[in-house]
Protein backbone atom coordinates (compact mmCIF):
# COMPACT_ATOMS: atom_id res chain seq x y z
CA UNK A 1 0.00 0.00 0.00
CA UNK A 2 1.84 3.30 -1.19
CA UNK A 3 1.20 5.86 2.21
CA UNK A 4 3.33 8.48 4.16
CA UNK A 5 5.62 6.75 6.35
CA UNK A 6 6.38 8.72 9.32
CA UNK A 7 9.40 6.52 10.32
CA UNK A 8 8.43 6.65 13.74
CA UNK A 9 8.23 2.81 16.22
CA UNK A 10 4.97 4.09 17.57
CA UNK A 11 1.56 3.02 17.30
CA UNK A 12 0.02 6.14 16.55
CA UNK A 13 2.23 6.52 13.95
CA UNK A 14 1.21 3.41 12.51
CA UNK A 15 -2.05 4.09 12.95
CA UNK A 16 -1.58 7.60 11.03
CA UNK A 17 -0.14 5.37 8.05
CA UNK A 18 -3.50 2.91 7.78
CA UNK A 19 -5.84 5.99 8.80
CA UNK A 20 -4.10 9.40 8.34
CA UNK A 21 -5.25 9.99 4.71
CA UNK A 22 -7.61 12.36 3.42
CA UNK A 23 -11.31 10.28 3.98
CA UNK A 24 -9.99 7.90 5.09
CA UNK A 25 -11.54 7.95 8.19
CA UNK A 26 -14.93 9.33 7.28
CA UNK A 27 -14.96 5.97 4.57
CA UNK A 28 -14.89 3.83 8.38
CA UNK A 29 -17.15 5.99 9.95
CA UNK A 30 -19.84 5.05 7.24
CA UNK A 31 -19.00 1.54 7.20
CA UNK A 32 -19.36 1.68 11.19
CA UNK A 33 -23.60 1.55 10.00
CA UNK A 34 -23.00 -1.98 8.38
CA UNK A 35 -21.96 -3.32 4.94
CA UNK A 36 -22.32 -0.23 1.92
CA UNK A 37 -22.06 -0.54 -1.52
CA UNK A 38 -19.88 1.89 -3.67
CA UNK A 39 -23.17 4.04 -4.69
CA UNK A 40 -23.55 4.46 -1.12
CA UNK A 41 -20.64 5.80 0.11
CA UNK A 42 -20.75 7.96 -2.60
CA UNK A 43 -24.16 9.41 -1.22
CA UNK A 44 -22.80 9.67 2.60
CA UNK A 45 -19.62 11.72 1.38
CA UNK A 46 -20.90 13.55 -1.47
CA UNK A 47 -18.23 16.22 -1.58
CA UNK A 48 -15.51 13.28 -2.17
CA UNK A 49 -14.20 12.75 -5.54
CA UNK A 50 -14.34 9.27 -7.24
CA UNK A 51 -11.09 8.47 -7.77
CA UNK A 52 -10.23 9.16 -3.82
CA UNK A 53 -13.11 7.09 -2.85
CA UNK A 54 -11.68 4.16 -5.24
CA UNK A 55 -8.07 4.43 -3.86
CA UNK A 56 -8.85 4.46 -0.39
CA UNK A 57 -11.20 2.09 -0.41
CA UNK A 58 -8.02 -0.12 -1.84
CA UNK A 59 -5.71 1.06 0.73
CA UNK A 60 -8.25 0.27 3.42
CA UNK A 61 -8.37 -3.16 2.25
CA UNK A 62 -4.45 -4.09 1.68
CA UNK A 63 -4.63 -2.61 5.42
CA UNK A 64 -6.81 -5.29 6.63
CA UNK A 65 -9.23 -2.90 7.66
CA UNK A 66 -12.30 -3.43 5.15
CA UNK A 67 -13.22 -5.73 2.70
CA UNK A 68 -16.02 -6.48 -0.15
CA UNK A 69 -18.01 -9.53 -0.71
CA UNK A 70 -20.72 -10.11 -2.85
CA UNK A 71 -24.33 -10.30 -2.12
CA UNK A 72 -26.08 -13.09 -2.98
CA UNK A 73 -28.54 -13.36 -5.51
CA UNK A 74 -31.05 -11.63 -6.74
CA UNK A 75 -28.64 -8.50 -5.48
CA UNK A 76 -25.71 -8.96 -7.33
CA UNK A 77 -24.40 -6.58 -5.64
CA UNK A 78 -20.37 -5.93 -4.07
CA UNK A 79 -20.64 -4.57 -0.81
CA UNK A 80 -17.82 -2.95 1.18
CA UNK A 81 -17.44 -3.77 5.14
CA UNK A 82 -15.29 -3.36 8.48
CA UNK A 83 -13.09 -6.06 9.29
CA UNK A 84 -12.91 -7.41 13.08
CA UNK A 85 -9.89 -5.32 12.98
CA UNK A 86 -11.34 -2.33 11.51
CA UNK A 87 -14.08 -2.26 13.92
CA UNK A 88 -11.84 -2.07 16.81
CA UNK A 89 -11.20 1.37 15.64
CA UNK A 90 -15.05 2.60 17.16
CA UNK A 91 -13.84 3.74 20.57
CA UNK A 92 -11.09 6.17 18.79
CA UNK A 93 -13.57 7.88 16.64
CA UNK A 94 -15.97 8.47 19.05
CA UNK A 95 -13.60 9.84 21.30
CA UNK A 96 -12.44 12.22 18.26
CA UNK A 97 -15.74 12.64 17.08
CA UNK A 98 -16.80 13.97 20.73
CA UNK A 99 -13.37 15.93 21.08
CA UNK A 100 -14.32 17.96 17.41
CA UNK A 101 -18.28 17.94 18.38
CA UNK A 102 -16.40 20.47 21.26
CA UNK A 103 -15.44 23.28 18.08
CA UNK A 104 -19.41 22.91 16.47
CA UNK A 105 -22.27 25.39 16.71
CA UNK A 106 -23.86 25.61 13.45
CA UNK A 107 -23.18 24.26 9.84
CA UNK A 108 -20.65 26.32 7.70
CA UNK A 109 -21.51 27.09 4.26
CA UNK A 110 -22.01 24.56 2.26
CA UNK A 111 -21.58 21.94 4.88
CA UNK A 112 -24.06 18.81 4.55
CA UNK A 113 -25.64 16.87 6.80
CA UNK A 114 -25.95 13.12 6.48
CA UNK A 115 -27.30 10.15 7.90
CA UNK A 116 -24.21 8.30 8.51
CA UNK A 117 -22.63 11.87 10.30
CA UNK A 118 -25.48 12.14 12.47
CA UNK A 119 -25.38 8.31 13.25
CA UNK A 120 -22.06 9.18 14.23
CA UNK A 121 -23.44 12.46 16.69
CA UNK A 122 -25.50 9.82 18.31
CA UNK A 123 -22.51 7.60 18.83
CA UNK A 124 -19.92 10.18 20.09
CA UNK A 125 -23.26 11.95 22.77
CA UNK A 126 -24.00 8.29 24.24
CA UNK A 127 -24.25 8.49 27.81
CA UNK A 128 -24.06 3.97 28.69
CA UNK A 129 -24.21 5.03 32.51
CA UNK A 130 -27.67 6.52 31.95
CA UNK A 131 -28.34 3.61 29.82
CA UNK A 132 -27.51 0.74 32.32
CA UNK A 133 -30.08 -2.31 32.21
CA UNK A 134 -32.16 -0.67 29.83
CA UNK A 135 -33.79 -2.05 26.52
CA UNK A 136 -35.59 0.54 24.39
CA UNK A 137 -35.50 1.38 20.45
CA UNK A 138 -35.81 4.91 19.22
CA UNK A 139 -36.68 6.36 15.58
CA UNK A 140 -35.77 9.36 14.91
CA UNK A 141 -36.74 11.43 11.77
CA UNK A 142 -35.00 13.77 10.46
CA UNK A 143 -36.70 14.48 7.27
CA UNK A 144 -34.55 13.99 4.76
CA UNK A 145 -33.64 10.85 6.07
CA UNK A 146 -34.79 8.31 9.24
CA UNK A 147 -31.91 6.81 11.81
CA UNK A 148 -33.20 3.64 14.21
CA UNK A 149 -31.69 3.29 17.63
CA UNK A 150 -31.45 -0.04 19.48
CA UNK A 151 -30.15 0.11 23.29
CA UNK A 152 -29.96 -3.12 24.26
CA UNK A 153 -28.64 -3.43 27.98
CA UNK A 154 -26.64 -0.18 27.60
CA UNK A 155 -25.27 -0.78 24.19
CA UNK A 156 -26.33 0.45 21.60
CA UNK A 157 -26.57 0.38 17.44
CA UNK A 158 -27.47 2.81 15.17
CA UNK A 159 -27.76 3.16 11.68
CA UNK A 160 -29.60 4.70 8.80
CA UNK A 161 -32.89 3.47 8.12
CA UNK A 162 -36.60 2.74 10.21
CA UNK A 163 -36.56 0.62 13.13
CA UNK A 164 -38.17 -2.34 13.00
CA UNK A 165 -40.24 -2.16 16.19
CA UNK A 166 -39.95 1.57 18.03
CA UNK A 167 -41.07 2.02 21.30
CA UNK A 168 -40.72 5.89 20.37
CA UNK A 169 -40.74 7.52 17.23
CA UNK A 170 -39.05 11.21 17.06
CA UNK A 171 -39.66 12.97 14.34
CA UNK A 172 -38.30 16.67 13.55
CA UNK A 173 -41.04 19.06 12.27
CA UNK A 174 -38.98 22.44 12.47
CA UNK A 175 -35.70 23.72 13.59
CA UNK A 176 -33.07 21.46 15.27
CA UNK A 177 -35.16 19.96 18.27
CA UNK A 178 -33.47 16.13 18.50
CA UNK A 179 -30.02 18.52 18.81
CA UNK A 180 -31.77 20.96 21.79
CA UNK A 181 -32.55 18.03 23.47
CA UNK A 182 -29.25 16.57 23.11
CA UNK A 183 -27.53 19.95 24.33
CA UNK A 184 -29.67 20.15 27.62
CA UNK A 185 -31.01 23.75 25.58
CA UNK A 186 -34.48 22.48 25.68
CA UNK A 187 -36.69 19.95 27.66
CA UNK A 188 -38.63 17.64 26.13
CA UNK A 189 -41.40 19.87 27.76
CA UNK A 190 -40.00 22.29 25.32
CA UNK A 191 -39.74 20.56 21.99
CA UNK A 192 -43.41 19.16 22.53
CA UNK A 193 -45.05 22.65 23.74
CA UNK A 194 -43.47 24.69 20.70
CA UNK A 195 -44.20 22.02 18.19
CA UNK A 196 -41.00 21.43 16.53
CA UNK A 197 -41.10 17.41 17.10
CA UNK A 198 -43.90 14.96 17.27
CA UNK A 199 -43.36 11.58 18.81
CA UNK A 200 -45.62 8.29 18.51
CA UNK A 201 -45.50 6.06 20.93
CA UNK A 202 -44.34 6.45 24.86
CA UNK A 203 -44.04 10.15 25.34
CA UNK A 204 -42.31 9.70 28.55
CA UNK A 205 -39.34 8.16 27.14
CA UNK A 206 -38.56 11.23 25.31
CA UNK A 207 -36.99 11.62 28.94
CA UNK A 208 -34.95 9.02 28.70
CA UNK A 209 -33.84 10.16 25.37
CA UNK A 210 -32.70 13.15 26.75
CA UNK A 211 -30.65 11.43 29.60
CA UNK A 212 -28.84 8.98 27.02
CA UNK A 213 -27.77 11.65 24.40
CA UNK A 214 -26.64 14.26 26.03
CA UNK A 215 -23.50 16.28 24.33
Amino acid sequence: MATREYGQFCGLARAMEMIGERWAVLIVRNLLNGPQRYTDLRKGLPAIPTNILSTRLKQLEEAGLATRRALPHPERAVVYELTEYGRDLEPALIALGRWGARTMTEPRPGEAITAEAVAMSFRTTFRPEQAHGATVGFEARMGEFTLHLQITDGSLAVGPGMHPAPDLVIERLSGHPIRELMSGSKTPTDVLADGSVRVEGDPTLLGRFAEMFRF
